[in-house]
């Protein structure tokens, strides 16, 4: 895909692809262990999800909309790879929809792993009856225009995140996480130690043999206690 030089409408190259053993590797990675190993601030707030239980997993293709405006999504879906997801940044307005269910199908489809929209969708019903992964700000009625500008896989800024075509998405029960595509066997190692080490707490917690003695070490040293 050529790059223009039209600033505020135009599509970028796609990212680089993420190895696909990579992608399955993350399916078994909660978001908490995820974020945790990221100091706990590359996470997405303000969405919720959309679909039932479906994880998401997959490779950011993102797209920067005049808030209301869908044209630029409907490209990011015929140019998507299978396995990608779709990140919109629109700005967070909720008053017009710009995804809703004939978009899902398109999407489904062409193999795409689901949506995160920082702004509304609609046809709620339909998301949750095929469980497409989808993480949306709101839903309305009111469909969107069809004009732009807009533009695709340039940095995207979606609930106090920014996001980078290529970085790889994770979205559970609990939110949402951006890695980026460096960092990806820094992080997967670092949540898979952690979730060893919950483990093992668990354990401790259910045999009553869990230390809780850093509570109150840190309270005298805070002069709260003696």
């Amino acid at each position: 895909m050529s790059q223009s030089n039209k600033l505020g409408f135009r599509i970028l190259p796609m990212p680089a692809p993420i190895p696909a053993d990579t992608v399955d590797a993350f399916r078994t990675i909660v978001t908490p262990h995820i974020s945790d190993n990221m100091q706990r601030l590359c996470g997405v707030i303000g969405l919720r999800r959309y679909h039932h239980e479906k994880k998401l997993v997959g490779r950011a293709l993102t797209v920067k909309v005049r808030p209301g405006d869908n044209l630029m999504i409907h490209k990011a879906i015929d140019i998507a790879e299978p396995g990608d997801v779709i990140v919109v940044d629109g700005g967070g307005e909720v008053t017009q929809a710009l995804v809703g269910e004939l978009m899902q199908m398109h999407a489904q489809v062409r193999g795409v792993a689901g949506f995160v929209i920082d702004g509304a969708i609609r046809d709620v019903a339909a998301f949750y009856q095929a469980d497409f992964p989808c993480f949306a700000r709101g839903n309305t009625h009111r469909g969107p225009f069809k004009e732009g500008p807009g533009e695709i896989n340039v940095p995207v800024a979606i609930g106090g995140l920014v996001i980078e075509a290529g970085d790889l998405i994770v979205g559970d029960e609990d939110g949402l996480v951006a890695v980026p595509a460096a960092r990806l066997d820094d992080v997967l190692q670092a949540a898979r130690a952690q979730a060893q080490r919950e483990q093992q707490r668990k354990e401790a917690i259910l045999a009553g043999q869990d230390k809780r003695g850093w509570i109150d070490a840190y309270l005298k040293e805070q002069g709260v206690i003696a």
